[in-house]
């Protein structure tokens, strides 16, 4: 059953960055031909690009964009849920709106091309709105306790310079951006001791193994996605229970400008 587009579908968080275009052509692409992997193709991205692009939107809005289609001639494609109609709906009335603004500011003195590249774009493949909820000195560091804007349940502790903190603004109650790159998260297939920080239980959906290591895609038990890596030969397979971990000073924080 396809989820309704005013049940907690968070705009700002999907549409805020230029880092999301390509993410909504593959929503695009799938609305029109029902496949992940025919989306691939033409934005010309791997499949496992296009699932990562996908858990990413998700974890940003907050709600299903894409759910599977059972049977058919193909065996089964995907479907964008209200939710992902409703979304794609709102880029192109935001892309028509900033378009308008620069070509503005282009007449005004060729300030469009500067506003243009306040984007950014970020190779960390693990990504959450998260919310402030505490600040605790540690020395000269300072561990920012995080709760996820859109999935509560989501726990995390970044470690950073008071410095930092301080240009950042960061107080409780600011919503930003946490983000971690991939390669940092661990994935176990036994719980750390008891107390440890940033370990988070789920469930393998998809596994690539390779000689340095065997890469990790999971849903945790908080609903959000996680991508990390174990060692070669882990002896992971999808659907185990696992849990994934990633030290606080691994945690990049992103205040939105």
């Amino acid at each position: 059953m396809q989820s309704s587009p005013s049940s907690g579908l968070a705009y700002a968080q999907a549409l805020g960055h230029e880092s999301a275009d390509k993410r909504i052509d593959i929503l695009r692409q799938i609305g029109a031909g029902g496949s992940i992997s025919q989306a691939a193709r033409a934005v010309g991205i791997s499949y496992k690009a296009a699932w990562q692009a996908l858990d990413t939107l998700t974890n940003l809005a907050g709600v299903p964009l894409v759910e599977r289609a059972v049977g058919g001639a193909g065996g089964g494609g995907a479907l964008l849920t209200d939710a992902g109609h409703a979304l794609l709906v709102a880029h192109a009335a935001m892309a028509q709106a900033r378009a308008e603004v620069l070509a503005r500011l282009q007449g005004a003195g060729g300030q469009g091309s500067a506003a243009a590249r306040l984007g950014w774009r970020s190779s960390m493949r693990n990504q959450w709105p998260v919310l402030v909820q505490a600040l605790q000195a540690d020395g000269p560091l300072v561990r920012v306790h995080l709760q996820g804007a859109q999935a509560p349940a989501l726990q995390l502790v970044a470690r950073i310079t008071h410095e930092s903190a301080e240009l950042l603004g960061l107080a409780p109650g600011l919503a930003l951006l946490a983000l971690c790159k991939a390669t940092a998260v661990q994935a176990l297939l036994q719980a750390p001791a008891p107390g440890s920080s940033n370990c988070w239980p789920g469930r393998v959906r998809r596994l690539a193994q390779g000689p340095a290591g065997d890469e990790v895609a999971a849903e945790l038990d908080a609903g959000v996605q996680m991508v990390g890596f174990a060692p070669a030969g882990s002896g992971l397979t999808e659907g185990v229970r696992l849990w994934l971990q990633v030290d606080e000073s691994a945690l990049v924080l992103a205040v939105p400008g």
